[in-house]
């Protein structure tokens, strides 16, 4: 269904075009490679040449950060506002007309998420919901796609939660796909395309869920 991930050029693309679906969504992460729609372009499927991976056991959460989620914990929730939580990513960030994430993506991770391979980790505050992340699961793989908050730190708290419930299911690592500053301050690393794969292959292996 797709070329080697070796054929992708140097800013990571690998091919384009086709139909977003549950199907085609398995075969493309399985695969080490994402879709990253751009506007006014055809759909982009990229497997860049470094991979930005945030490994378990290098986690790394500051103090200040930690001493505001003692004083200020947020309800922890699983798979309760997927939809909401997509939405969330996709509303337009300040100084942005918009995002990636449009009707397309909300409808096939939307079916990935029904059959269990998409999964929200939502931040709650009164009954509200205030930030939270989205990624998608096969085998002890997961990674991790896009976070919006409403609150301060709220995103934060899910990537916490969600870290350490990786490690408690014995996952060592989850896929943060390209290097940011936020990932960067988390102790996120990046890989060779090679060493990603290699990993990838093991995390397939596992037939223990994550969720």
């Amino acid at each position: 269904m797709f070329p080697p991930v070796e054929r992708a050029d140097e800013d990571g693309v690998l091919c384009w075009g086709g139909v977003l679906s549950p199907t085609t969504l398995r075969h493309a992460y399985c695969g080490g490679i994402f879709p990253w729609p751009h506007r006014g372009a055809p759909l982009l499927w990229f497997a860049p040449p470094q991979r930005a991976l945030l490994f378990c056991d290098e986690f790394h959460v500051g103090s200040r950060l930690r001493r505001f989620l003692g004083r200020n914990p947020f309800e922890i929730r699983v798979d309760t506002a997927f939809g909401e939580v997509m939405r969330g990513c996709a509303a337009p960030r300040r100084g942005e007309s918009g995002t990636w994430i449009n009707a397309a993506m909300l409808r096939a991770y939307g079916q990935l998420h029904e059959m269990g391979h998409a999964h929200s980790i939502e931040a709650w505050r009164d009954g509200q919901l205030v930030g939270g992340l989205y990624g998608v699961s096969f085998g002890a793989y997961f990674c991790g796609e896009s976070m919006f908050f409403r609150e301060s730190n709220a995103s934060k708290a899910a990537l916490i939660w969600l870290v350490e419930h990786l490690q408690s299911r014995g996952a060592s690592w989850l896929d943060c796909q390209m290097m940011t500053p936020h990932f960067a301050q988390f102790g996120a690393r990046e890989v060779e395309r090679s060493e990603f794969m290699r990993l990838l292959r093991m995390a397939l292996s596992q037939e223990n869920g994550l969720f």
